[in-house]
């Protein structure tokens, strides 16, 4: 969602009073070339990313969504074939390996 102008201000400020001082950690579903219109102020959101892309490791993360993964049926089907959302995997079984008679495992 479009952050408001004071908004935006202030998280400058924010990021202005960390730069070079310790670390810190983003998320963000968009890319840079939009954060300008988030912010709603393309210079705002160029001087943010100078400041945070310094120094920066940058991790883009690629695939279905972690959170969405046990919902999929939840998620409107034209929305659904456009968002690759792989189903949970099994669980994973917890504890010790079961003992092992006579080469057959005992459940």
């Amino acid at each position: 969602m479009p952050i408001t102008t004071g908004g935006a201000n202030l998280f400058f400020q924010l990021v202005n009073a960390r730069y070079e001082k310790g670390a810190m950690i983003l998320t963000s579903n968009r890319g840079f070339a939009e954060w300008g219109e988030v912010f709603g102020d393309p210079v705002v959101a160029t001087a943010l990313l100078d400041r945070l892309l310094h120094h920066a490791v940058v991790s883009q993360i690629e695939g279905a969504s972690y959170r969405l993964r046990g919902h999929a049926d939840l998620i409107p089907e034209h929305v659904r074939a456009n968002a690759p959302i792989a189903p949970p995997p099994p669980p994973k079984r917890r504890g010790r390996p079961p003992k092992v008679r006579n080469g057959a495992a005992d459940h």
